[in-house]
């Protein structure tokens, strides 16, 4: 509050603030520290696979299949699962970045950071299995991809949650990465799981 000199009236001078600047974007060899961080995680991935194999081939007890018939099966369907899950978490970042014709829902946030913690989850028996006791393996280019691939979604998650925890990045790095992450995913299941139930035949 100001009084006007000479004319006995009071008025209020408004008070202005400056927007906030946006945080200033990453460098783009900031990148470097995700994609060596996956790389890290994928390439150890492979050297204990290929290295410290406990028992190659081998099967556990019943105790290891769950509730399926023999672990094979059990594998291929939680590698489905994975997938779906993936296909989860795509549709739900296309809402997330308002990529879809339709209305954003409410629980998507959610529902994105939940299935992709589900998807994670359920690789983690497969996971052991495949390291532990098959080990790395290339009789055939798609028992090599696969070996390659599944070392690689360890390897393109890390990546993702290191670009996601330091923040900053160019918007097209995340959805890339997610991208990349799903496509990956797809590729172990399409090596593994489909090749099985086109095989074997679809049963638990």
């Amino acid at each position: 509050m100001q009084l006007e000199i000479g004319s006995g009236r009071e008025f209020n001078h408004p008070v202005t603030t400056a927007p906030a600047a946006p945080p200033e974007r990453r460098p783009a060899w900031h990148l470097f520290i995700p994609l060596l961080g996956g790389f890290f995680v994928a390439e150890s991935l492979g050297i204990v696979a290929r290295e410290l194999v406990v028992s190659p081939g081998a099967y556990p007890g019943p105790w290891f299949r769950l509730f399926f018939s023999d672990t094979l099966h059990r594998k291929a369907w939680l590698a489905l699962a994975a997938a779906v899950l993936g296909v989860t978490q795509l549709f739900t970042a296309a809402w997330i970045f308002r990529k879809l014709p339709w209305a954003r829902p409410r629980l998507v946030n959610i529902v994105h950071r939940w299935s992709g913690r589900l998807a994670f989850l359920v690789t983690i028996p497969v996971a052991y299995h495949c390291v532990f006791k098959l080990g790395f393996q290339r009789p055939t280019a798609r028992v090599l991809a696969h070996s390659l691939l599944g070392c690689s979604v360890y390897g393109a998650f890390a990546s993702k949650v290191l670009i996601v925890r330091l923040h900053r990045f160019p918007r097209w790095v995340l959805p890339t990465a997610g991208g990349l992450l799903f496509a990956v995913i797809v590729a172990v299941w399409y090596t593994s799981a489909l090749w099985f139930f086109r095989a074997v035949g679809v049963g638990i």
